[in-house]
């Protein structure tokens, strides 16, 4: 399947040729590895390898921009996040095998982003990829709904692997299976449902020729996160949904988040225990894991001056369970120190930006086009609330830097229709005839704007500026 979906990449046309790349990368569990010598490559890593070959040969024999639009923030953010990540493990650990692991995690971190990012170029690129992800997450949904049914998982007893001793089986919590599908855990298979449902929604609105596909990803994104049985998938699918219906208020979103700022500050101030311990509040599918949450942030706090610098080795004796970083911010920051952590929050906060800009440039024109940037930042802030509870470390990697590339890519052309204009008609003068003394006519009361403060409030305008001297 691999080589198969290589030789596409190769050859399909560009437009098509990352369709492959996405199913393989998403469908094959990480821990299908090549091993030679030291050096280990997932399939994700040899997806990748037939991508920048295929990158390279456009490059070489046209002249394609290597990035549609060329670099952007979110680009050089993303760029510098995976440098001083290495940089800081490698001055962290100073041993060889450090070198060697932040190589082959340099490589496919850019490698991932730069692949993804060279073939979503515009919004016909943006349009099909979720639509792709729509039919994988069909496939997802109906190999974790067997999972649930029959406690196996198709995937790791057919393909076995490292992992296919914990996951062939299917993980239980009260009694009820943990579906985790083609995914590395349970959590990660029910987040990658949850982050892609606003990508639905928005499809749904945008294209009406699309909808049963939309319907499609829509219901498959529902059952993943059920299937799942975790609540940080839940809490993602929820913050997704709240994102959308936030639409109509969307000129008051200033006001909201301000609001919710000053609400944190107040609740940490009349709180015994910090803001942060109502993480401990939130359990969707029972267990201690929220509390367990609200103990990696507390304590990431209290040993920042631990971390600050490079990260440290190990979190074991912070606590019970500390060394499962289960949350993407504490895991940067408790790994790789403070800078990137900072570059990491970064990439959020442009790609909100890139987002609301683009938003309010097209909406007054085509508000279809409005409502799927809205949605891609749905998709965002569904992402933002994930990480609280789980780290990518797999393939859901896939989905995150996808959207990245379809934020940066997103470029919806407005209607012809909605900037046409009448035509102008070439009005022929006849001659006029001057007449000894010339005086000038008075101007027509009917065309002169009202200059007085209810003509402006009316009009929703000041009169120009006179430039007679």
């Amino acid at each position: 399947m691999v080589i198969i979906a290589g030789l596409l990449i190769w050859f399909l046309p560009r437009n098509k040729a990352f369709v492959p790349f996405l199913v393989v990368s998403i469908l094959i569990p990480i821990d299908q590895i090549v091993l030679i010598g030291v050096f280990h490559f997932p399939v994700i890593r040899i997806l990748i390898f037939f991508g920048l070959i295929r990158i390279a040969w456009t490059k070489f024999s046209s002249k394609t921009e290597f990035f549609a639009g060329g670099m952007n923030a979110i680009d050089w953010t993303v760029i510098l996040l995976s440098l001083t990540t290495a940089l800081t493990g490698i001055l962290l650990w100073k041993i060889l095998q450090a070198y060697i692991y932040e190589l082959g995690d340099i490589y496919s971190t850019l490698g991932l982003y730069f692949v993804l990012r060279f073939f979503i170029r515009d919004e016909s690129d943006v349009r099909r990829s979720i639509r792709i992800f729509a039919y994988i997450s069909a496939v997802t949904a109906l190999l974790m709904v067997y999972e649930q049914a029959t406690g196996q998982n198709l995937v790791y007893t057919i393909l076995q692997g490292a992992k296919a001793a914990t996951l062939g089986s299917a993980m239980e919590r009260d009694n009820r299976f943990r579906a985790a599908g083609s995914f590395g855990h349970p959590i990660l298979a029910g987040t990658f449902g949850a982050i892609l449902l606003p990508l639905f929604f928005g499809l749904w609105l945008k294209y009406k020729q699309d909808r049963k596909v939309a319907v499609l990803g829509i219901l498959s994104a529902t059952v993943i996160p059920i299937a799942a049985n975790s609540s940080t998938p839940m809490l993602g699918y929820m913050a997704g949904l709240m994102a959308l219906c936030l639409w109509p208020v969307r000129g008051f979103m200033r006001l909201i988040r301000w609001g919710i700022v000053l609400t944190l500050v107040s609740l940490h101030m009349a709180m015994k225990a910090p803001v942060w311990h109502l993480i401990s509040r939130i359990d969707l599918a029972g267990g201690s894991s929220s509390y367990h949450r609200y103990e990696l942030v507390n304590q990431c706090i209290l040993h920042f001056k631990d971390w600050w610098l490079v990260g440290v080795k190990s979190t074991f004796d912070w606590g019970w369970d500390m060394w499962d970083t289960a949350n993407q911010y504490v895991s940067t920051a408790d790994h790789s120190g403070l800078v990137p952590l900072l570059l990491f929050l970064a990439i959020i906060v442009y790609g909100f930006k890139s987002v609301g800009a683009s938003r309010k440039a097209v909406e007054k024109e085509d508000k279809k086009s409005g409502l799927m940037f809205w949605a891609l930042g749905a998709a965002l802030f569904a992402n933002v609330v994930s990480f609280v509870g789980i780290s990518y470390w797999d393939q859901t990697a896939v989905a995150w830097y996808g959207l990245l590339a379809m934020i940066t890519a997103a470029k919806f052309a407005v209607p012809a229709e909605a900037t046409a204009t009448a035509p102008v008609q070439a009005v022929s003068a006849a001659p006029v005839e001057l007449k000894m003394p010339l005086t000038p006519a008075p101007a027509p009361q009917a065309a002169a704007r009202p200059l007085n403060s209810y003509g402006r409030m009316v009009t929703g305008r000041w009169p120009p500026r006179s430039t007679t001297k």
